[in-house]
């Protein structure tokens, strides 16, 4: 048994097909392919059938999906303890932070935050916002930094303070068509025609939801990861509603374009929170150099978009 074919069984199982399921997993189709069938074999019955809308569940694989995601969780849950274990000693600092933040706003933003020639270590976790509130009500990590609303609730308690430390927002992007207009263009009421959803899992998938923005369509993606969303939109696959922090560069591009008014834009905060129980110096020292940040104040409109 191997942990990336349990992956590969529910990358195949959320995207629907071979080759988007390969493409999510960095892998070839072939090489995803061998691994679906080593895992069946390993279990001894089919887990998947082709059909001529994709790739279904056999009753088998329905069954084993949630024991999949369990065992998933699990495993990755006790390497990070067992890695935790390990680091706990040297690292002055451990941070979890959602996957879009953690590929553009988190580099710049820390850089300016912490003197790394005196910082012992920096652990960076980069996860859902689901795995990431485990990760901090376990105690893992001293903050956690995600997008944020006000009226969308998080996992964690009031004993978790937090403070605004930056503004994005949530903007319908589609690929440009041939004239440059977009290809997927939205109504005034928002109803995308082809919608790229984020998953249960996503923290952006709670803002979005609790906005209303995106209506009741039915997507026709779905991942909790915004690079993939960004990846199948650019691709001319539908309209995602993407942080302007991670699509900053396709737009400057041309890889993608507004497919809506500004009206159906989400602004959100991008904020820290703290572990009330997991305090080291460095820490201590990093919510002080905080303090010159207003927490209060609506996030602006993401500009440059009209």
């Amino acid at each position: 048994m191997d942990l990336d074919w349990l992956k590969d069984f529910l990358a195949l199982a959320e995207h629907g097909t071979f080759s988007r399921a390969a493409e999510a997993r960095h892998v070839t189709q072939p090489a995803f392919s061998r691994r679906i069938r080593a895992l069946e074999d390993w279990i001894g019955t089919p887990l998947f059938v082709r059909g001529a809308q994709g790739t279904i569940s056999t009753r088998a694989g329905e069954g084993f999906r949630p024991q999949a995601e369990a065992l998933v969780r699990d495993l990755e849950r006790a390497r990070r303890e067992a890695r935790a274990a390990d680091e706990r000693a040297a690292a002055s600092l451990a941070i979890a932070a959602t996957h879009a933040l953690s590929f553009t706003f988190f580099p710049g933003w820390i850089r300016q935050r912490v003197q790394f020639e005196a910082l012992g270590a920096l652990n960076l976790i980069s996860d859902s916002m689901e795995a990431c509130e485990a990760i901090m009500l376990a105690g893992e990590v001293q903050f956690l930094l995600c997008h944020h609303r006000a009226d969308v609730a998080l996992r964690l308690d009031p004993r978790f303070e937090s403070v605004r430390v930056g503004r994005d927002s949530l903007v319908p992007l589609c690929a440009p068509a041939a004239t440059g207009a977009p290809l997927w263009p939205l109504a005034d009421q928002g109803q995308p025609a082809r919608y790229l959803a984020y998953g249960s899992a996503s923290g952006l998938g709670r803002i979005l939801a609790a906005s209303g923005v995106a209506g009741a369509c039915e997507p026709v993606f779905t991942s909790h990861l915004a690079a993939t969303l960004l990846t199948m939109a650019r691709e001319g696959y539908g309209v995602a509603w993407l942080p302007a922090t991670l699509a900053a560069e396709a737009l400057e591009r041309g890889q993608l374009v507004r497919a809506g008014h500004e009206t159906l834009d989400v602004p959100v905060e991008i904020r820290l929170f703290r572990s009330p129980t997991n305090r080291t110096g460095a820490a201590d020292a990093l919510w002080r150099g905080l303090g010159d940040v207003d927490p209060a104040g609506p996030p602006q409109p993401f500009a440059g978009l009209a």
